[in-house]
């Protein structure tokens, strides 16, 4: 379809990171659950609690991702909520390590990426980061963003407007001629408050569908393979 000749062109892409360039976060923290035997319900509340609409600010989560607190700070505080099945205590060593450990890059996701800048479109990165920014696979995102945000760096993070207004910056692009993709529905909002194009991520093949529908027509690779 392409954008509407009547309304602004888009110009650029801002991503998200993890559950966007990636497999599902989701399937690596039930793995790691499921492997060593945490009682689920103990990390969904703690999780609720500190990274809900309604979490108050300055839960371990958000101290994490501002890079206020470190990952072993984030690994003791979290272990402290948790129990396995048979009431044991949860080791806080590498915690986070071990919860991301099948997290891995999406190829769909990074061919898109790739596609968008063979034809034109500006890529930008915009990511809410745990702890270690060595942690990203850089040697795969090499060359596939001209821009880069990454909250542990910037002391900001989605879904503050501040961060989408320095991705925008560095972009030189007002918001009207930008979309953003991220798989958390209050960072789609924030974004679409901010007059952005906003696409809640659920799947490769969504993604490029919607970013098919915004962008100029011809600028979403068609023929790549979503796997």
């Amino acid at each position: 379809m392409g954008s509407s000749a009547a309304g602004p062109t888009v110009r650029a892409v801002v991503f998200d990171y993890g559950g966007v360039l990636t497999t599902p976060t989701r399937d690596s923290i039930n793995a790691w659950l499921s492997e060593e035997r945490i009682r689920p319900e103990l990390f969904s509340a703690a999780l609720k609690e500190w990274l809900s609409r309604n979490a108050p600010a300055g839960t371990p989560v958000h101290l994490l991702e501002t890079g206020e607190l470190d990952a072993d700070g984030f690994n003791k505080a979290m272990a402290a909520r948790l129990r396995t099945l048979d009431d044991q205590p949860v080791a806080p060593d590498d915690l986070l390590g071990r919860l991301f450990a099948r997290m891995r890059p999406e190829p769909a996701m990074l061919d898109l990426v790739r596609g968008l800048r063979e034809r034109g479109i500006r890529t930008a990165l915009l990511s809410n980061s745990w702890g270690n920014i060595d942690a990203y696979p850089w040697e795969q995102l090499a060359g596939l963003f001209e821009s880069t945000v990454l909250s542990g760096q910037v002391g900001l993070r989605k879904p503050d407007p501040s961060i989408y207004r320095m991705s925008l910056d560095q972009l030189g692009l007002p918001a009207e001629q930008t979309a953003f993709v991220d798989d958390g529905a209050p960072n789609v909002d924030a974004a679409r408050a901010l007059g952005m194009h906003a696409v809640l991520h659920t799947g490769p093949a969504e993604t490029r569908t919607r970013l098919a529908e915004l962008l100029p027509t011809g600028s979403v690779p068609q023929d790549e393979e979503i796997r």
